[in-house]
């Protein structure tokens, strides 16, 4: 795809020109797709894969697209739901959302050899609860009940904390010591939403403290900010990425608390003609674990569509790696390419 490569670090709508006579436009949001901790993950799978052959397992999705687990599991890895279906003394991966200490003193029980591809900025917040739980502080996690990061940190410090969603479960808190409270998120959740929940926070429990540095991460901030500095420019966003991930669906959220109708799609064939009624002209981004040939598929699907100017807006830099597992490191220079 040739975008036309404007970039801004701050971005409104004035910095974009406005689609001129009958022309259809897509304006292609950067930075969008892979972040680094799914790159990582992706590569740990494929390195494994490589270095060991099979069977390799994998302890739920590794990142949360179906495009890519399908991918990786066609190249020979096996994904499980729970370690009791790995075979005593096999490889086992966890995925990039992390696992509870309940799970890490199972796969020793059970002799399994494992890789460990949790995100590093999911690490960050289990040793924040480890640390303040040692404290005795009593943690508020916000975050989403039934997502697999939120399961893991809540593990961490299970007698120490409490799950809080919106500001309605903030109201109903009974802390034993409100002068030692902490609070603490999950990576992939709306900065909007959770803004409001930590406003209440604090003013429920004016002592309240947060982490050094913001537990969402840089990928889901800077998706954010993207599609806010976008939706006043286009009647519609297709956002590319599974139904089960997080950040991909605070993308859609945003958009909409912006006014304009946002629309998570696996794949260019979920698009439906309703979503482009009327719409001159279109955003597209995609959640940070979908895939880039997915972007350019729907871009491609796009066109066909009429919709023939492109102009790719690059509302922050990204340039974020993280190294991959020491017991893995050394063996970069044999991983295969990564489709992306």
């Amino acid at each position: 795809m040739p975008p036309t490569g404007l970039a801004y670090e701050t971005a409104t709508p004035s910095d974009f020109a406005p689609v001129s006579g009958s022309f259809k436009k897509i304006i292609l949001l950067k930075p969008r797709g892979f972040c680094a901790g799914v790159v990582r993950a992706i590569d740990v799978v494929k390195i494994a894969l490589d270095l060991y052959g099979g069977p390799i397992y994998v302890r739920k999705e590794i990142v949360h697209n179906r495009h890519v687990v399908d991918e990786l599991r066609r190249a020979g890895a096996i994904f499980v739901e729970e370690l009791s279906e790995v075979p005593e003394g096999a490889r086992v991966i966890f995925s990039a959302h992390g696992v509870s200490p309940a799970v890490r003193a199972e796969a020793k029980e059970r002799r399994l050899q494992v890789i460990d591809a949790t995100c590093p900025l999911v690490t960050k917040v289990h040793l924040e609860a480890v640390r303040f739980a040692k404290q005795d502080y009593t943690i508020v996690l916000i975050g989403h009940r039934d997502h697999d990061e939120v399961i893991g940190t809540l593990g961490e410090a299970p007698e120490n904390t409490v799950l809080v969603s919106d500001v309605d479960d903030v109201n109903r808190l009974d802390i034993k010591d409100p002068e030692r409270v902490v609070y603490l998120t999950q990576t992939t959740l709306s900065l909007d939403e959770t803004k409001d929940i930590v406003k209440r926070l604090m003013e429920r429990f004016p002592k309240i403290i947060g982490p050094k540095t913001q537990d969402i991460c840089y990928a889901t901030e800077n998706r954010q900010l993207a599609v806010k500095a976008v939706a006043p420019l286009c009647q519609a966003l297709l956002v590319v990425g599974s139904q089960n991930s997080s950040n991909s669906r605070r993308l859609v959220e945003v958009c909409e608390k912006a006014g304009v109708p946002a629309y998570l799609l696996d794949d260019c064939s979920e698009v439906q003609a309703p979503m482009l009624k009327g719409v001159e002209t279109v955003a597209v981004t995609a959640g940070a674990s979908a895939p880039e040939h997915l972007v350019e598929e729907l871009i491609d699907h796009l066109r066909a569509q009429g919709y023939s100017e492109l102009e790719e807006a690059e509302i922050k830099d990204e340039d974020v790696r993280f190294t991959l597992p020491s017991d893995l490191e050394s063996f970069k220079p044999r991983l295969h390419t990564v489709r992306t």
